[in-house]
């Protein structure tokens, strides 16, 4: 039996400098899906000068932030001192854990023709236990996200969090967690079966696809019942089409977000405002960051 769909939206602009933003999660229907907690995606465009040096710099904690990369080169500064670029089809993961500030920057990848630039960013929510751990950071380029080609040259997999059949993401869990990226060719379809109680919501970056019987356009967040079920992907384009699937079980701790930081009460959202102010999340190395600006 298919997955009921629950409702369906499109983002609302929250532009960051000259980059095109539209923000998806939270939306007036729904503040989470599982674990994730925020979307925001950069919609397809031409990006003609590389921008040198990061957008701002700003602080998080109590999640783990993701960036995941359809075309361009993303730049990644912390306070932890990590410092990397990934490029198309990579993804960076950041555990904010009990405090960080870091900076990013996207431009058009270098070691392809194209100018185009085309990303999202997640924000995914820690258990309670683990907001207080020691940040971490990993840098997956595009040929460590996990990759199965689909039947009948349908298209492809990628597991950019979690795991399906014999495929698992380097990107750790703290629960029951996953990000797919399904690729589909013209005339294509691709159906996942989805246990009872999982959270699961998919995005649909810049084609129309058909989900479950029904047409959604470029910029749609598709939201579906908790009852074990199907997602049947259709695409009935004249060209490839692509599609995220995300969610997993479902969070159950007291949730209290602001800003950029995501806890579990009031009490802790204070405390972390008073440990950035005394800068207890160190800072960004200049010098290392302007290694990259020479």
């Amino acid at each position: 039996m298919k997955k009921q769909i629950s409702f369906s939206a499109k983002g609302r602009r929250a532009d960051v400098g000259p980059l095109t933003i539209m923000r998806i999660l939270p939306n007036r229907y729904a503040s989470k899906v599982g674990s994730f907690v925020f979307l925001d995606h950069l919609p397809p465009m031409l990006k003609e000068k590389v921008h040198l040096g990061g957008m701002g710099a700003h602080p998080h904690r109590g999640i783990a932030t993701l960036s995941y990369i359809l075309q361009g080169q993303n730049e990644h500064f912390d306070s932890a001192g990590n410092y990397a670029k990934v490029s198309s089809g990579g993804a960076q993961w950041m555990k904010a854990g009990n405090g960080i500030i870091h900076d990013e920057n996207l431009n058009y990848d270098t070691e392809t023709d194209s100018k185009m630039v085309h990303s999202f960013q997640f924000w995914i929510n820690l258990p309670a236990k683990n907001k207080a751990e020691k940040p971490e950071y990993l840098a997956i380029q595009a040929i460590d996200v996990p990759k199965k080609e689909l039947a009948n040259e349908s298209g492809f997999i990628k597991v950019v969090v979690g795991n399906y059949e014999d495929l698992s993401s380097p990107i750790p869990n703290y629960s029951e967690q996953f990000l797919y990226h399904i690729h589909l060719e013209a005339g294509k379809q691709f159906s996942i079966k989805m246990a009872d109680k999982i959270e699961v919501a998919a995005f649909v970056p810049s084609e129309k696809i058909t989900i479950n019987d029904t047409e959604f356009e470029a910029g749609e967040f598709i939201e579906f019942d908790r009852k074990e079920g199907e997602i049947e992907i259709k695409n009935t384009a004249q060209n490839s089409v692509d599609v995220l699937l995300f969610g997993g079980e479902e969070y159950t701790e007291t949730i209290v977000a602001e800003g950029p930081f995501v806890m579990n009460s009031q009490e802790e959202i204070v405390q972390a405002y008073q440990d950035f102010y005394a800068e207890k999340y160190g800072e960004i190395n200049l010098t290392a960051k302007n290694k990259t600006l020479e």
